[in-house]
């Protein structure tokens, strides 16, 4: 199948993906919509794939892989530092009532676990924060293709760090060693950065919208089916077997992107990585000399990201342990459910944005969005039974149609040529908002659970308050410009 047969079949938001090189009356028509300055399409994989998809499998393995790994590798650390200090307790659930004193060992063994969580977390983001800003912008140079590879190979190396840990019974602190390793790919913040470049280059503005949508529902989907797929493996089968799938699928990640992938940058023989020139580029996005004066919006829409994300992550982190204390004292089949409830707002959101899309102005689903957030958010706090937990669930379907407005929203501010660099910037946030939010809703947690146990997601509505009221005034702005113009 050639490429103009491709095309035929392929719905709008994909199109632009497949073009031919040889610039047509279509690709003419299509181009109007792209923002100026954007780059020839160029780089034809091995393999073109005739399917409507281009990195949203890359996507879909590497969050599956990164899912999978999260829990169990905090499990592990748990266990064996457990071994390693002659503990033997299990860890009591928060519905337990016990009359006696806390076991001073297993105080030590929670308190290493969180340290060398925390200790590996930054390694990785430390490393990753300088690296994937350089590959973000370089790969504006020469393709977006080994954008995706690099990190995917990455990922596969901590995996098999991990893998080597355990086998070899190896002591924790050599599970730094695969986050650094990771962390010099890259890390998944680069797979983020790349596959959502991609969709700034081959998406048309008016379409965008949706078509970053649909990667963050892969985010969602991958997510889920990891947290189902985990738990139960790890149980059945211990830890090695899941660890072996998470390596798997980072190889097939970096296979698909070399094969499959079609290049949307025309690659620059002169670019080098090790550059300063990178993030210069880097900076001067966000320079006060951005062109046209968007410098301010930039910022701006990337606050609202920040502080959106940060409730997001901060949310989720507690929504286990809100679950497991009194007075739901739910058991892990009861927690499963409403990590997949959780996990269908992706879904459910990408279905709303394609029909709020039909009429309303993509500000205005971003405030729908937050609304429904806020909601949920408000319930959750109060809620003292299952069916009201799940209410609050169910109120939080649109939930996560505001990030997918504030990623296109970005992509339109800059250009073609500067999308690498700007998602790169992006994913940075979006780890920074990761950290951020464990060191503050989980101090606010503890902190107020004597008062009100659910302070700390209505803190979250709260804080949403403030990127609804600045995407509202942006909006307003944008309209009475445009009736200032044609009046």
């Amino acid at each position: 199948m050639n490429d103009s047969d491709t095309s035929a079949i392929l719905p709008e938001e994909f199109a632009p993906s497949v073009r031919d090189e040889t610039p047509d009356a279509d690709a003419s028509s299509l181009d109007a919509d792209m923002p100026s300055g954007s780059p020839v399409r160029c780089g034809r994989p091995p393999f073109p794939c005739p399917l409507p998809v281009s990195v949203e499998p890359v996507l879909f393995l590497c969050m599956f892989s990164l899912a999978l790994q999260m829990p169990l590798y905090t499990q592990y650390l748990w266990d064996r530092i457990s071994e390693d200090l002659g503990y033997n307790g299990t860890k009591a659930g928060g519905c337990q009532n016990s009359s006696g004193q806390p076991d001073p060992l297993e105080k030590e063994v929670a308190t290493q676990t969180a340290r060398w969580s925390l200790y590996i977390s930054l390694a990785g983001f430390g490393v990753g924060l300088v690296v994937v800003t350089l590959l973000g912008s370089w790969s504006d140079r020469v393709g977006r293709r080994r954008l995706l590879v690099v990190p995917s190979l990455g990922l596969a190396l901590q995996a098999g760090v991990y893998l080597a840990v355990m086998y070899l019974r190896l002591g924790v602190a050599w599970l730094l060693l695969g986050r650094l390793l990771s962390g010099l790919s890259g890390d998944f913040n680069a797979v983020l950065a790349g596959c959502f470049a991609h969709a700034g280059d081959t998406s048309a503005r008016r379409s965008r919208t949706f078509r970053v949508a649909v990667l963050e529902a892969t985010l969602g989907l991958a997510g889920m089916l990891a947290s189902v797929v985990g738990g139960n493996w790890r149980r059945a089968q211990g830890y090695i077997n899941p660890f072996w799938l998470a390596l798997a699928c980072n190889l097939a990640a970096a296979l698909y992107a070399w094969l499959f992938v079609r290049d949307t940058v025309t690659p620059d023989p002169g670019a080098r990585l090790l550059s300063g020139e990178h993030h210069r580029a880097v900076l001067r996005l966000f320079g006060p000399r951005g062109k046209g004066g968007r410098g301010p919006l930039l910022w701006l829409y990337t606050l609202c990201f920040f502080l959106v994300v940060l409730v997001h992550s901060g949310s989720r982190e507690l929504y286990v342990l809100f679950e497991l204390s009194p007075p739901l004292c739910w058991g892990p089949q009861m927690v499963g459910y409403g990590s997949a409830a959780l996990h269908l707002a992706y879904l459910s959101s990408l279905l709303g944005l394609r029909v709020l899309q039909l009429g309303l102005d993509d500000s205005w689903v971003a405030l729908l969005g937050l609304a429904s957030n806020c909601a949920a958010l408000l319930v959750i706090s109060n809620a003292a039974t299952t069916a009201l937990m799940f209410t609050g669930y169910g109120l939080n379907f649109l939930s996560m149609a505001s990030t997918p407005v504030l990623r296109s929203k970005l992509s339109k501010l800059v250009e073609s040529s500067q999308q690498g660099a700007l998602f790169a910037s992006v994913a940075c946030v979006e780890s920074l908002c990761s950290l951020v939010a464990s060191g503050v809703f989980m101090s606010l947690y503890p902190a107020t659970l004597h008062v009100f146990k659910g302070f700390p997601f209505l803190f979250g509505a709260l804080i949403l308050l403030i990127p609804a009221s600045i995407i509202g005034a942006i909006r307003c702005r944008e309209m009475r410009g445009a009736h200032d113009g044609t009046s």
